[in-house]
């Protein structure tokens, strides 16, 4: 039975587009093979009910539908109309359209943006056009949507006739920044028993992007779950305000953002004409907005297919139910390798399943129920009851090849209707009762792969979906603005973020060999001399550092070698003297900077100082605001961590200290507002455990201001 035509469970802009009353076809075409039929095809196969009107001079009908001339000889004003005509004949017809008052126009034709400088051009006039009115705009070159609630197919996608019909109403949609991709997701998810709510491409997204998409779809009440692919996001705050909403209404966001490797990066930029922008930053962004990132399309299927039972209790911590000693041991090794855990369970629990489990088998997790389950099948409902009570555990993951599985289906099911924790098999036989078993609340896999990719990452969203840290951060206020130093150097750079919280050694100013003797005198030796410029970035390589002086004569000689050098480097810089700081030890170095990303605005790294940050990468990286609970996070991150820890008898750092310093060091970067587009601290020296840290080394890059008109 179809669902009614008006199905609009929100007053956004884009519902005309997305959920429309009505639909006209500019350029209708009674061959289905033609972008200007196959929506008309659509439209009377799927029974979509609201008003269609073909139009096109040629014809009296179209596919049993009055045709029309012209878009003004409409009876009435059409909520949606979607131009199958070429390029040069677009602007044209959105003025007519916006003459006629029509709220939303979807454009198929190619030849713009993609298409080098004239067809640029030629999107710049669509945009500048569309600007002045207050239809909406999709695409252009764009394949079109279709509501599969409404069926209000306005798309030319072949998909719908080869992938297996929808019959009812679904809650999953698709959202990608490719229409071949939108087709070849939908067609996989299809095969799966998936069904679908909206199927979106964006097309060039000359007047509406993926964010506004995103959200639409986290507005709603049709929606569940997102499938989406991206490769580039032209809004990174408004996409985050959707995400952000998707978290609060409890929904499923899954993304593949293409562009991983430096060859995808290329190819996204000849395809899109934008850039892909930095990885690490979008898979951080999405882990702290708890977006699953997918790489697969089956993957991304399975997931949407997972989605339906997300209501129930799950998390990280997984009990594996086996029949094989070996499949219980390469699913634990598979399940922690991504990131999940298979606690040993508490040993009054493992009394319990000992009970009905031979010597033989294992049950401290995996818990091996041997072929016994043929002979003592009751016993396995015993041993899922006490899984499905303990709290040492948050999900159940049961393997059981065919006839063994359906041994055990009738136990399962109502084992999962009277608990409400998740619980998953995995049947790589023929078993007959796996319908019976997702009707019942319990996901089946058919292959121990894609059970493993598909369950761990949406575990680890469960978990998640717990508890946002960064969620709660960003709903603090703002912190007040604070004014960037008029002369940036290193001294000037260091007393701001020490003032908001940030710990710097003692250190003085001197601008002469004699002042730089006294201030080494006050601090006490040994000292370091370093440059003072704020036109001299990298001081080593104008050998503007001296290291360890322990005397008055090695602090003369080292503030001569350096004014030298330093003035040999940078003859035009600005030099004012050395800094003279207390020479230094600790632990280990780290480095924290902020730097500007173009999508997702101010984000961190917080890694390895000095060379070692370049040489290994080990880094972890945050969009702000991050306080000392997401720096401690992002510390346990580092492959280098047990070094702060007390690696091998090794002195342990202040940990609380350095946490406290990075969420210090966000709130001011975050207080410099638009002034700085780079702040960097590197080194910070993490002391011993209970001395603190201090920031050895501090650069701050202003943001260019624009130039001032002459008058």
């Amino acid at each position: 039975m179809l669902a009614p035509v008006s199905m609009r469970t929100t007053d956004h802009h884009l519902s005309p587009l997305l959920n429309p009353a009505s639909i006209a076809v500019v350029g209708a075409s009674n061959n289905a093979a033609r972008i200007g039929g196959m929506p008309l095809a659509h439209l009377t196969r799927f029974g979509y009910q609201g008003q269609i009107y073909p139009i096109n001079p040629k014809y009296d009908e179209v596919f049993g539908l009055r045709c029309w001339p012209d878009l003004e000889s409409l009876p009435a004003t059409p909520d949606l109309v979607v131009l199958a005509i070429g390029a040069a004949d677009v602007l044209p017809m959105l003025r007519r359209c916006a003459a006629k008052g029509v709220r939303a126009v979807i454009v198929y034709a190619a030849g713009f943006a993609e298409e080098g400088a004239k067809g640029a051009a030629l999107q710049a006039e669509l945009e500048a056009y569309v600007a002045t009115t207050t239809m909406v705009v999709a695409g252009p070159n764009a394949m079109g949507f279709a509501n599969l609630n409404t069926q209000a197919h306005t798309n030319f996608a072949s998909v719908f006739n080869t992938a297996p019909m929808q019959a009812g109403t679904g809650s999953v949609s698709l959202l990608t920044q490719s229409g071949n991709v939108c087709a070849a997701v939908y067609a996989i998810a299809r095969r799966l028993g998936v069904d679908f709510s909206h199927f979106i491409n964006t097309g060039n997204e000359a007047c509406v992007d993926f964010a506004q998409y995103l959200e639409y779809l986290a507005q709603d009440d049709a929606t569940a779950v997102v499938m989406g692919y991206i490769e580039e996001l032209r809004d990174g705050q408004r996409f985050m305000a959707a995400a952000e909403e998707f978290v609060r209404r409890d929904k499923l966001l899954v993304l593949y953002k293409a562009g991983e490797t430096e060859k995808g990066s290329e190819a996204v930029r000849s395809h899109t004409s934008a850039l892909a922008g930095d990885q690490a930053i979008y898979q951080a962004a999405f882990r702290q907005l708890n977006i699953i990132q997918s790489n697969d399309f089956v993957q991304m299927a399975q997931l949407a297919h997972l989605a339906a039972y997300r209501h129930q209790s799950a998390g990280k911590r997984i009990a594996i139910i086996t029949i094989s000693g070996a499949l219980g041991a390469i699913l634990a090794d598979k399940f922690i390798g991504q990131g999940l855990e298979v606690p040993t369970l508490p040993q009054a629990l493992q009394d319990t399943l000992r009970t009905g489990i031979p010597d033989y088998g294992m049950v401290s997790n995996p818990v091996d129920v041997t072929g016994n389950v043929v002979n003592d099948p009751g016993f396995v409902r015993t041993a899922m009851e006490a899984l499905a009570q303990s709290d040492a555990v948050d999900s159940v993951i049961i393997y059981a090849p065919g006839y063994m599985l359906d041994r055990m289906a009738d136990d399962l099911c109502a084992v999962s209707a009277q608990f409400s924790k998740l619980f998953v098999a995995i049947d790589t036989g023929a078993a007959t009762t796996r319908e019976q078993l997702r009707a019942g609340g319990v996901p089946v896999f058919e292959d121990i792969g894609v059970a493993v990719g598909a369950l761990s990452p949406f575990l680890l969203w469960q978990e998640r979906r717990k508890h946002n840290r960064w969620l709660q951060v960003r709903q603090q206020p703002a912190p007040a603005r604070v004014a960037l130093p008029a002369q940036l150097d290193e001294y000037a750079t260091k007393q701001l973020l020490s003032q908001c919280g940030v710990p710097a050694a003692a250190e003085q100013v001197a601008a002469t060999a004699q002042a730089a003797v006294q201030a080494a005198d006050a601090i006490g030796y040994p000292v370091v001399l370093k440059v003072l410029s704020a036109d001299i970035a990298h001081k080593t390589e104008a050998g503007g550092v001296k290291l360890r002086l322990h005397t008055a004569d090695a602090v003369r000689q080292a503030f001569a070698e350096i004014m030298a050098s330093a003035q040999a480097y940078a003859p035009q810089a600005r030099i004012d003297g050395v800094l003279v700081c207390k020479m230094e030890s600790g632990v280990a170095e780290l480095i924290m900077g902020a730097t500007r990303d173009p999508v997702f605005g101010m984000t961190l790294t917080v890694g390895l100082g000095g060379v070692l940050t370049e040489l290994y990468k080990d880094v972890s990286h945050r969009v702000l605001p991050v306080d000392a609970t997401m720096a401690r996070e992002m510390l346990l991150e580092l492959k280098a961590f047990p070094l702060l820890d007390g690696y091998r008898g090794r002195t342990a750092g202040d940990v609380d200290a350095t946490c406290a310093a990075i969420a210090a060091f966000s709130h001011t970067v975050l207080a410099l507002q638009e002034q700085a587009d780079e702040v960097e601290v590197n080194p910070l020296l993490v002391k011993a455990q209970g001395q603190g840290v201090c920031m050895l080394d501090a650069l701050v890059l202003a943001h260019p201001m624009p130039a001032t008109p002459a008058h």
